[in-house]
């Protein structure tokens, strides 16, 4: 079983992949399942990052601010205005414009911990920066949305918040509280974590992608030029203002990391709650869930093969 589980997580990406091309060719398998099921999944994914966290984890909060501050205020500056910018320059619909924001607007996705180990990155900057993100998530992603959507949409910033706090803020801290209750339960189960997490996200990309396949077929690869873009942009800006900052390699690859990589699932989960008249607002973060799981695979082994042809101490010439 432990097999199985280490083979779905470390073949998560392809797993995405290979769900979004299913749902693409044949959605009415999947048209049954209902939209409303992404809330539980990505609830679940919460819930199972809480049982992997301490309070140990987030006292780089406070051991090392400066770290968290710049990585934190460059996530939710260089990715809401990489989308702004990116959906007028492709000359986006109303709908998928939101979409794109809202990928933006979004705290660090969990993946990212994991793509960050890979790379060998600092991993605590790492889980501080999903963690305060996270935290700030609720305010901060509403206020954002409105800002750079309020010529084309009402948005209601309670909702918002409040669904924030229902989704993601609700499940950490009761998966922190479970943790600490029966620490023994959770040891056991941790194994099985990052299998479920990848399963509950492949769930939620079958059910968006199944959900709009004949609208993202009839004019798709504008989208996904846009996606890709974003996600790319935000890997090269995150390592560049580590570099500017003149943080240390290990602490750049996370934060090029954690900016790159969104919480698109919680995007597509609120797209769905707050936007029902736009249904392709749900369509960027479904792509963006395939994509950013194959781009951090990506970079992650981009940085190792880096490492290998350069020492490691050496702090130029690292990207």
């Amino acid at each position: 079983m432990k097999k199985l589980c280490k083979f779905i997580s470390d073949y998560m990406g392809m797993l995405v992949l290979l769900a979004a091309v299913v749902a693409l060719l044949w959605p009415d398998t999947f048209t049954h399942i209902k939209p409303t099921a992404i809330n539980p999944l990505l609830g679940v994914i919460m819930f199972g990052m809480g049982l992997t966290l301490s309070w140990h984890d987030f006292q780089v909060v406070f051991s090392r601010p400066l770290d968290i501050a710049i990585g934190c205020a460059t996530q939710f500056t260089v990715m809401p205005l990489l989308a702004f910018v990116l959906a007028r320059l492709f000359r986006l619909d109303d709908a998928l414009t939101i979409g794109m924001i809202l990928v933006g607007c979004c705290p660090g996705g969990t993946a990212s911990n994991v793509i960050t180990y890979l790379a060998k990155g600092d991993l605590a900057l790492s889980v501080g920066m999903t963690g305060v993100s996270t935290l700030l998530a609720p305010v901060v992603t509403p206020l954002l949305v409105l800002l750079l959507t309020d010529k084309t949409v009402d948005v209601n910033v309670t909702a918002m918040f409040l669904s924030i706090l229902w989704v993601i803020i609700l499940p950490i801290v009761a998966g922190l509280a479970v943790k600490r209750l029966w620490p023994q339960t959770t040891k056991r189960a941790i194994g099985y974590l990052p299998a479920l997490s990848s399963l509950a996200i492949t769930a939620i990309v079958l059910i968006i992608i199944s959900a709009s396949a004949r609208r993202l077929l009839s004019g798709g690869l504008v989208i996904v030029a846009a996606v890709v873009l974003h996600n790319i942009g935000g890997l090269t800006i995150g390592y560049l203002v580590g570099r500017l900052m003149r943080l240390a390699i290990p602490k750049r690859r996370a934060l090029s990391i954690e900016v790159g990589m969104q919480n698109s699932g919680l995007a597509s989960s609120l797209a769905t709650l707050h936007f029902a008249t736009y249904p392709m607002a749900t369509i960027p973060g479904a792509i963006f869930s395939v994509w950013h799981n194959i781009s951090g695979a990506i970079v992650a082994r981009l940085y190792i093969h880096n490492d290998n042809k350069h020492t490691p101490s050496t702090d130029e010439g690292d990207i």
